[in-house]
């Protein structure tokens, strides 16, 4: 048998020079074919042929001896080790995955289908996958900061180390109207710490950092860069419903910021956390639905720092309730408005108390049913959402004025702030308890 009718029993090419018998090629000739079918495939791609199969054939032997083919990798080493990337060494191994998991009730067998198996399995699955960023070490517990919505749900948290080592966390706290949460882990292999900067220092123009796992943990650790957009934006905050629920004041950016990218760490160039990546824009909700690019934001490291510190502390954010039902004025039609109401006609936002509970601090204030709250503390109120922000701003034990209308009258009643906030008596929709 001669050379080129070596056969190893995997490849056969019909002879040109015998019509459609089937000649044995060697496996070398085989591996040199998928080749060739792969470079063709992206010339192809390219819009380009020139007989690729036939001229590489016609032309091997002289290809193989060709002596000028000589080229090389060069030996020169470029030193890249800018701002940027001495910013991304200083906090990189600080930055984690989160994933989170629930438990869903299924069949997991055939045995099922048949009528064997009469009860349903548990099973963990994967609801959620975000970033987060260790913050502190404290003996053996290392702490990370997440955005809640991440966790949310959850009764199984993991974390991914940018090393690969995988460990399960515990929530520390969480609290929905920041968005914010707090893990704990094992410190054991913890290598890296971030260190928080004042977001009040930052300015606009300035590079940005983003830093987390756009799409999951498959892209782990992923940087991308920006500038500051905007160092205080003002945005509305809806609920899983869509109803707004309040307003966060957030630092805009144009680095690229991706569903995963959530509690991430945005970073200035000394390697400092100025931000938790939390949210983007990518559409501007219109009929038109216009695509938006380059809008993300993110929660300020000093309103962070705050947060986080009370999550650690009582395991939640203590805030003040008025303990109330309300609904915004402008669910109310205009003849309730006049005959309800007896509200002036120049008068066109605020909120209506509908209820007052008996653990209310307004109880004896003089605030009644129907009555329309305008102010909190000097701040205007047109809607739930900002009387939830103008509240938010006193603590429990403050006396905050409050401006109100009663039987078309304004006037002001002074209230301390003796309820704590809880999921009773937190506004979650346009007409809930506050």
């Amino acid at each position: 048998m001669s050379k080129n009718e070596q056969f190893d029993g995997e490849f056969t090419e019909s002879d040109p020079n015998n019509g459609s018998a089937k000649q044995p090629i060697s496996k070398q000739q085989g591996l040199g074919k998928v080749f060739l079918i792969g470079l063709c495939a992206g010339v192809l791609g390219g819009g380009v042929a020139v007989g690729g199969y036939t001229l590489y054939q016609n032309n091997s032997t002289q290809l193989a001896s060709n002596s000028q083919g000589t080229t090389a990798t060069s030996n020169v080493k470029v030193n890249v080790n800018t701002q940027t990337t001495k910013a991304f060494d200083a906090v990189k191994d600080a930055v984690v995955s989160v994933e989170a998991y629930s438990e869903q009730q299924s069949s997991s067998s055939l045995e099922d289908l048949f009528g064997q198996n009469s009860g349903n399995s548990t099973s963990q699955t994967s609801t959620s996958e975000g970033s987060g960023v260790i913050y502190k070490k404290s003996g053996n517990t290392a702490y990370i900061v997440t955005n809640n919505h991440v966790i949310s749900g959850a009764n199984k948290v993991e974390v991914l180390l940018n090393s690969g080592k995988k460990l399960s966390a515990t929530v520390v706290g969480h609290d929905s109207v920041t968005d914010l949460a707090v893990l704990k882990i094992s410190a054991k292999d913890v290598k890296q710490v971030a260190s928080f900067g004042n977001s009040d220092n930052i300015k606009v123009g300035e590079t940005a950092l983003a830093i987390g796992s756009p799409l999951g943990s498959e892209y782990a650790t992923s940087l991308t860069q920006g500038i500051i957009s905007a160092k205080s934006r003002t945005i509305n905050v809806t609920n899983s419903n869509g109803v707004t629920t309040g307003q966060a004041t957030v630092i805009q950016t144009d680095a690229a910021i991706n569903p995963g990218n959530s509690g991430g760490a945005l970073v200035n160039l000394q390697g400092q956390v100025i931000g938790i990546n939390s949210m983007k824009l990518s559409s501007t909700g219109s009929s038109e639905s216009t695509s938006v690019e380059g809008m993300g934001f993110a929660i300020p490291s000093n309103e962070v720092v705050s947060i986080i510190n009370q999550l650690v502390e009582n395991g939640k954010v203590k805030r003040p309730a008025l303990g109330i039902s309300l609904v915004d004025l402008d669910y109310v039609s205009q003849s309730a408005r006049t005959d309800t109401l007896k509200l002036p006609t120049d008068v066109t936002s605020g909120v209506v108390v509908m209820k007052i509970d008996s653990s209310s601090p307004l109880k004896d204030s003089g605030i009644a049913k129907y009555d329309v709250i305008t102010s909190i503390g000097g701040k205007k109120v047109t809607d739930l959402a900002s009387l939830r922000q103008a509240l938010y701003e006193h603590k429990i034990g403050d006396t905050v004025e409050i401006g109100y209308y009663h039987e078309g009258k304004q006037q002001t009643a002074n209230v301390k702030l003796t309820l704590e906030a809880d999921d009773s008596n937190t506004t979650t929709s346009s007409n809930s308890n506050e």
